[in-house]
């Protein structure tokens, strides 16, 4: 079962926390003409002062001359939460997790979410002895701050789901699946996510933070992109390397090199709103994430342009 959670993080990974625990699933849908975006972020705080099970909902909608961003923290009682040990599943309340479907019913004075999405044609990244998942032996310790886990970098989407009593058609649309574990997020870090390409089976996503470990720090860096059914994957455990970083305000800049290629990422961000995020197990900081940001990519083997293109509906977050 141990190795089978290191290859499939999908799976919840504290079912023995006592205390200074979360675990939260990122869901990402886009609709089918791509003007609502809705990020659903299922998890479990574990802690001695306010134990519970949440459902984070980030609704971003283009209005046609700007983006307006809603987030709602839908609060738990810890025995609301189920899982399934066999297969992946979670369900908190009425509300269901899978690989292959997200079953919803939430509702409270600020907001309603009701319906039903299937998720087909799931992209996982891959796996290995040596690379059990998107951190690479990294995942083998049982000590680190935070662990993060790539469940599908790319999937298409079935079905509507009514927000607000609207309904959303969502057919035809995309998703992203992530998580992440442990007790705290980094002090500071850079998120990136886009699967809308102009290629439609391009995806990428991308982490640098500053990494607990023996008592140090380190840089510790992911880029994985997907294109043309070839994974490009730039880590610390492989050996990339970065070459040039610039930190601007909703903007950063980077140049990371391994062997023979260089990928050039440029992000841009206008619009950001506050996300709970765990500190010691404690939903109690504060990040901000955008969903409508875009990501220019260019990847060179030695001087070649193999490929560049720039990701839409983007998940950005900023914290340097």
């Amino acid at each position: 079962m141990y190795f089978k959670k290191l290859v499939h993080p999908e799976f919840f990974q504290g079912n023995h926390k006592k205390n200074n625990y979360f675990e939260g699933w990122y869901y990402k849908f886009v609709s089918h003409d791509e003007l609502t975006t809705v990020a659903l972020i299922p998890g479990v705080s574990i802690n001695k002062e306010d134990k519970h099970a949440f459902i984070q909902v980030f609704l971003s909608k283009n209005t046609g001359n700007d983006v307006s961003l809603k987030t709602v923290y839908f609060r738990f009682d810890f025995n609301e939460f189920k899982f399934d040990h066999k297969q992946f599943s979670v369900s908190i309340g009425k509300n269901t997790f899978t690989k292959k479907r997200v079953s919803l019913s939430l509702s409270n004075e600020e907001i309603s979410l009701e319906g039903s999405l299937k998720i087909e044609n799931l992209t996982p990244i891959k796996a290995s002895v040596l690379v059990p998942n998107i951190m690479g032996f990294f995942g083998y310790f049982n000590f680190m701050e935070c662990y993060h886990g790539i469940v599908s970098m790319s999937h298409n989407l079935v079905g509507s789901l009514k927000i607000n009593q609207n309904p959303v058609l969502f057919e035809g649309g995309k998703g992203y699946i992530e998580k992440d574990w442990g007790k705290s997020f980094p002090r500071s870090y850079v998120w990136l996510q886009s699967n809308h390409f102009r290629e439609s089976s391009t995806s990428f996503m991308f982490s640098y933070a500053d990494i607990p470990f023996l008592g140090l720090y380190f840089r510790g860096l992911i880029a994985n992109l997907i294109y043309r059914d070839k994974e490009y994957r730039f880590a610390t455990y492989n050996g990339a390397k970065i070459k040039k970083e610039m930190i601007g305000k909703g903007s950063v800049e980077y140049t990371i090199k391994r062997g023979r290629y260089t990928l050039e990422i440029k992000p841009q961000s206008n619009h950001q709103i506050n996300l709970a995020s765990p500190k010691n197990g404690k939903m109690i900081e504060q990040i901000k994430e955008g969903l409508s940001g875009k990501i220019h990519i260019a990847l060179y083997k030695g001087k070649n342009l193999i490929f560049e293109d720039e990701g839409l509906h983007a998940g950005i977050e900023i914290m340097m």
